[in-house]
């Protein structure tokens, strides 16, 4: 499995190209490292922690951000299986947070509190895959 953690340029400037004016979603599918990695000198570098734990301290010193910005997770769940896709992908986290616009989303990742706490996340996650996308109709059919 390639690890993806930090969206490249390309794709960030293709996030920043499009509508900012609208609420977004973004599907987030994480895959913890066995171990946390964290810089070498960094104050929990030597603290033994799992890439889940760390996850969770990105958690917790970025709901402030989350909640201030008018963001929330809408929907979370627990991976089972692939039934179409890459076999070899599996998810450790799986959830759509809702940002009321681009330019909320935008305004998270350069907070510095945000810059900050966002080494958690590189040391908790192997791989990840964070999709755009923008809210449609709901109904009660495929297409």
């Amino acid at each position: 499995m390639t690890a993806f953690i930090d969206p490249d340029r390309a794709q960030f400037e293709a996030f920043k190209a499009l509508d900012r004016d609208h609420p977004i979603e973004m599907l987030n599918l994480v895959k913890f490292r066995a171990k946390a990695e964290y810089p070498a000198g960094h104050e929990l570098a030597e603290a033994g922690l799992t890439g889940a734990q760390a996850y969770r301290n990105y958690g917790a010193e970025t709901a402030p951000i989350i909640v201030r910005l008018g963001a929330s997770i809408l929907w979370r769940g627990a991976y089972q299986t692939t039934l179409i896709g890459p076999q070899d992908e599996a998810w450790d986290e799986v959830f759509i947070a809702r940002y009321p616009t681009a330019h909320a989303f935008l305004e998270m990742v350069t907070d510095p509190v945000y810059r900050a706490a966002v080494i958690h996340r590189q040391a908790a996650v192997e791989t990840s895959r964070l999709i755009r996308c923008t809210p449609t109709q709901s109904g009660e059919a495929f297409g």
